[in-house]
């Protein structure tokens, strides 16, 4: 990840932002409203893990691809493998 400063501050603000879902929890406000900043929190976790990828795949993927071990080539492409079974998990 190159851009730790945009991730971190993007980090923030969804803690910023789930934090006030907590507060509407404690408040009993309407179900529906926090199901909506639920899925607004959830919108900007999805893209932050998005960007964080892109980063992966065009530093360690790219390397390792381009690398003389295939056994790092296999396990990074594993990893790849893994994250999006487990991102198609319900």
């Amino acid at each position: 990840m190159h851009d730790h400063k945009d991730a971190i501050r993007r980090l923030k603000t969804a803690e910023g932002h789930l934090r006030g879902i907590q507060r509407m929890v404690e408040e009993d406000a309407y179900c529906i409203d926090i199901i909506r900043q639920i899925q607004a929190v959830q919108s900007s976790l999805n893209k932050i893990s998005t960007k964080i990828l892109e980063g992966h795949l065009n530093s360690c993927l790219i390397t390792a691809v381009r690398g003389d071990d295939p056994d790092e080539r296999e396990r990074v492409l594993k990893e790849i493998t893994e994250v999006f079974e487990t991102a198609t998990k319900v």
